[in-house]
């Protein structure tokens, strides 16, 4: 585990969380501060589930969590984001996997989850915490539910001293919590793209030979930053949008396809290109959605070795151009974007300095990333606000500007509340 001085982010942060202490009456006096990042995916985006490779850095947006043990054997926590919700106060070992209907509206079902995924796989928690917690990630596009979720896991553990080396383990555990309490059919690019972030370098992620690679950028030519557009939409999460079908949808397709022959388990399985042409030719015409779902994956896994071979060279106008690529071919062909996501995008790519733009992220509302040329942020800026306000008048006081450095993914901060 990194531990690391603060900056004035973290200070900031602290600050609001030893407030808010102060109201609830949590006792979290002299706490340790755990902080766990976002993630900007970089390719390729919904390919974990289709088992592709997966590129992307860990970026400072944040979710801090203040913890400190208590003998009750209770989690009381209290979401600083999430107000109206109170302090969520649950008996270690009460939540069963339909309680997740009682806490499905409220943040407090990754708290039950977390519970719940650690006692049903043989980690005996005794000790609860009291905890305090506030994040600045968006909601939708740069994974905040799997900061949490791997956030609460680590602090849990850690009063109870259990302690997981294998970040592996820990993604699978945050997925877990997403998939068999919350019923989100994520896969789990966001879990180990923040388990395992470098400052400075891309996370590349190789599903099948389970390994993880630190890939150090070439020499950049142009200083340029990452920048999240959060479009103020409310996204009810992955359950329930479009990502849920579009995931059952390539499993139906590799059903089918292995049903007819193939021997696949995912559709990035199909890398040669007349055997793409062959399945087009072959199925187009039955099922011509999902030939198009196959054609974005064959392409974007194609244009990830493009842009690692970018990455390493310091090519950062290629990897503009291919991040548009994706991001276009995820609205024509995944269909998965929205309105909102999709005039974020039209009016960055008309902005000076942007190098490429696309959706983030389920799909549907949330947030849509840019690579933009440093000189060129405030025309950005300038041309989001100018326009995006007056395209969706009722989102003018909830969109935002994220702008990013990469970071590492999970730190314990130096200095205690």
């Amino acid at each position: 585990m990194t531990i690391i001085r603060q900056d004035q982010q973290d200070k900031n942060a602290i600050s609001i969380i030893r407030e808010s202490s102060k109201k609830t009456g949590l006792d979290i006096h002299r706490a340790k501060i755990r902080r766990t990042s976002s993630r900007f995916c970089l390719g390729v985006e919904h390919g974990d589930y289709n088992g592709t490779e997966l590129f992307g850095v860990g970026t400072d947006r944040f979710i801090w969590l203040g913890y400190k043990p208590n003998d009750k054997g209770q989690i009381r926590a209290y979401s600083i984001n999430f107000p109206d919700d109170g302090i969520i106060d649950l008996e270690l070992g009460s939540i069963e996997k339909n309680d997740s209907e009682k806490l499905k509206n409220s943040w407090g079902r990754f708290v039950g989850g977390t519970d719940f995924v650690l006692r049903n796989q043989g980690y005996k928690l005794t000790r609860g915490i009291d905890a305090v917690i506030y994040g600045n990630i968006p909601g939708g596009g740069m994974s905040r539910s799997a900061s949490l979720t791997l956030n609460l896991i680590l602090s849990l553990l850690e009063v109870n001293e259990i302690e997981i080396t294998d970040k592996f383990k820990l993604a699978e555990l945050a997925k877990s919590v997403e998939n068999d309490f919350i019923g989100s059919p994520c896969g789990i690019l966001d879990q180990i793209m923040i388990a395992f972030s470098k400052q400075g370098y891309g996370t590349l992620y190789n599903p099948k030979k389970q390994n993880v690679s630190h890939i150090p950028a070439g020499k950049w030519p142009i200083d340029f930053r990452f920048v999240c557009l959060d479009t103020g939409t409310v996204r009810p999460g992955l359950e329930k949008s479009t990502y849920k079908i579009r995931r059952a949808q390539c499993q139906e397709f590799v059903a089918i396809l292995k049903k007819n022959g193939y021997d696949i388990e995912h559709l990035a399985d199909i890398k040669e290109e007349s055997r793409f042409d062959e399945i087009c030719a072959g199925f187009g015409s039955s099922y011509p959605n999902h030939c198009e779902l196959l054609r974005y994956i064959f392409f974007a896994q194609k244009r990830l070795y493009q842009m690692l071979d970018a990455w390493r060279s310091g090519d950062i106008a290629a990897i503009g151009r291919i991040f548009r690529q994706d991001g276009i071919g995820l609205r024509d062909e995944y269909k998965i974007s929205g309105p909102e996501l999709e005039t974020m995008c039209e009016i960055a790519r008309g902005a000076p300095g942007v190098l490429g733009e696309r959706m983030l992220g389920g799909g549907d509302k949330g947030a849509a990333g840019v690579i933009v040329k440093t000189e060129n942020l405030d025309d950005l800026k300038k041309a989001i606000d100018e326009i995006y306000p007056k395209k969706y008048p009722s989102l003018a006081d909830k969109y935002a500007i994220h702008t990013c450095n990469t970071v590492d993914g999970i730190v314990l901060l130096e200095d205690l509340i």
